[in-house]
């Protein structure tokens, strides 16, 4: 009998994303919250709250799309160089121009 190579793929695929890193912290954030709540522990319950919300703000950051980013802010601040030096030449031309009157 032979195995399907892409069935090992997928299965470890799903067994990494159960097992990542986001998977583990979550639940290390909800046993922190409810082991605090539990056994009214302020410290664990504030590390729960903390660590829930870091969570999706982690998969978030992970999730973008940093090339594109950076080529963007790249963009942005060749556009706002350009501009200051459209600026600074505008006012040398006037100042040329009121120096010649």
């Amino acid at each position: 009998m032979t195995q399907d190579p892409n069935k090992e793929i997928q299965e470890s695929s799903l067994i990494g994303r159960i097992l990542s890193m986001e998977a583990l912290l979550m639940l290390m954030g909800i046993a922190s919250l409810v082991y605090g709540i539990v056994y009214d522990m302020t410290m664990n319950i504030f590390w729960g709250v903390v660590i829930i919300p870091g969570v999706f703000v982690l998969h978030k950051i992970r999730k973008k799309d940093w090339t594109k980013h950076w080529q963007e802010m790249e963009a942005e601040h060749k556009a706002i160089q350009e501009y200051e030096e459209r600026k600074k030449n505008a006012r040398l031309q006037q100042k040329e121009k009121q120096d010649e009157k």
